[in-house]
């Protein structure tokens, strides 16, 4: 994400839940459209997990990708390269607690608002309020 955030498991943990909101956000746009094209649940979940997971975590999921497959011989390329991180040290914690956090926010939106549908389709199936 880039954001000017604390260093160690503290930013990691501020960067999860920033990607917590991003995953809640994703899943609700992914809602409504999903709704106006009439698709299933499922597109609904899989694609808010995708889009959640590049916005909340795809640089530092590049970057940690590029530290350990790039041959960094020169000490210059690796200083050059660890210069565009945001605490490098943690890099690999981040990586994982913003993919939890925007998975989970996906999770919970999904838990949170599609409660109102369900209980709506009980009530026009059965002609009866949900208990």
């Amino acid at each position: 994400m880039n954001l000017p955030l604390h260093l160690g498991f503290l930013g990691a943990l501020e960067a999860g839940v920033i990607a917590f909101v991003i995953g809640l956000l994703c899943f609700l746009l992914w809602q409504w459209l999903c709704r106006m094209m009439a698709w299933s649940v499922g597109h609904v979940i899989g694609w808010a997990c995708v889009t959640a997971v590049i916005i909340s975590a795809g640089i530092d999921t590049w970057n940690l990708f590029y530290l350990g497959m790039m041959k960094l011989e020169s000490p210059l390329y690796a200083r050059l390269a660890l210069q565009g991180i945001h605490d490098a040290d943690a890099l690999g914690a981040r990586v994982i607690c913003e993919l939890t956090g925007a998975l989970s926010g996906v999770a919970m939106g999904w838990q949170w608002f599609s409660k109102k549908k369900r209980e709506d389709d009980a009530v026009q199936s059965d002609g009866k309020t949900p208990s």
